[in-house]
């Protein structure tokens, strides 16, 4: 195997390292870092980084990285699998989305080592961990007050990026478009395999996506070859469906929002999914979908501006009734005995 050295340190196969790369000190004259874990396998293999909390406050990925770090399927890894449980510890802290110059981390790369306090860490991050890498997998949730059905989003341009995609086992893919800024724009642009995990909201732990998420990065090790067998059966992946496209649904006025659909729903072309009054009840506006298609993210405060984000609703070139009935197997399946083995 290659020789392998991070911020300086060098690794040798067959071991596992943590290690704290400084950043900057902050005003108190405590130390920002980066921690990692590293953990080489004893034979070949690709190398693989999975980061979380790269918004402070989106912490179901930081969960996704403590199991799989203490499972024992890990003992048997080929390659390198570089853990980041927290990339903004500063956002973590505070349980905030931004670091302490208020920039959001995920629309400052490439970043500089002269740059911000976000652009500096920005830079670190793709030299020590992403430049050394073949593959990764972010872990984020939505926004605060704000919750995203398990999903996977990825630029499916790529065969070999769209068949890790569908590895991973969420019931939905979404081909998103690339923003400027962003680390997934950096990791495509270097020819890296790469995919960014959503579900849950901002602040809170979901079961269901943690667990979908420890399921999905152990099923795409095992698809690259770090693992040759998983501790579970896999789910079929042929129920696994890509959007063609997706719309957000917005209040047309202010007021309270109620009767809201749940997410993973299928929804018809025209159909109310939600409903906006006024808090004395007097005007009563509903809230319908534009076209047919399933609910991926929802907006859960139910205290409603004109002109918010409510539904975020994918369009399918399938029957919306089997991508319905996808993600509610899917939910079944993590229900059942997926939860125990993965705690294993």
């Amino acid at each position: 195997m290659n020789e392998f050295i991070i911020d300086g340190e060098k690794i040798e196969t067959g071991h596992r390292r943590k290690l704290d790369i400084k950043i900057a000190k902050l005003y108190d004259y405590t130390d920002m870092t980066l921690t990692v874990e590293v953990i080489r396998g004893e034979q070949d293999g690709p190398t693989m980084f999975v980061s979380a909390a790269m918004h402070g406050d989106e912490i179901n990925g930081v969960e996704v990285c403590r199991r799989l770090l203490m499972h024992k399927v890990l003992k048997k890894l080929k390659g390198t699998l570089i853990v980041v449980p927290i990339v903004n510890i500063f956002g973590y802290n505070s349980k905030s989305r931004y670091l302490p110059d208020r920039r959001d981390l995920n629309r400052s790369f490439p970043g500089s080592a002269s740059g911000s306090l976000a652009g500096r860490l920005a830079n670190v991050f793709l030299k020590e961990i992403v430049d050394k890498c073949t593959h990764g997998i972010d872990l984020h949730t939505g926004a605060i007050y704000r919750s995203n059905l398990a999903q996977i989003r990825a630029s499916l341009h790529v065969p070999e990026t769209q068949r890790l995609a569908k590895a991973f086992g969420s019931p939905v893919i979404l081909n998103s478009k690339i923003r400027e800024g962003s680390l997934r724009s950096m990791v495509v642009s270097k020819n890296i395999r790469f995919l960014v995990f959503e579900g849950g909201e901002a602040l809170r732990f979901d079961e269901k996506v943690i667990n979908s998420g420890l399921y999905g990065v152990l099923s795409v090790m095992k698809e690259i070859g770090m693992l040759e067998e998983l501790p579970f059966k896999q789910r079929k992946k042929k129920e696994v469906y890509t959007a063609k496209s997706s719309y957000w649904a917005r209040a047309s006025e202010s007021g309270i929002l109620t009767g809201s659909k749940a997410l993973g729903t299928r929804v018809k072309a025209g159909e109310v999914i939600a409903k906006i009054s006024d808090p004395f009840g007097i005007h009563l506006i509903k809230v319908k979908a534009s076209r047919a298609g399933i609910i991926i993210g929802k907006a859960e405060l139910p205290l409603i501006n004109e002109g918010d984000a409510l539904f975020h609703i994918a369009c399918f070139e399938e029957d919306d009734k089997a991508v319905a009935a996808s993600v509610e197997s899917f939910d079944e399946f993590v229900d059942g005995t997926l939860e125990e083995v993965l705690e294993s």
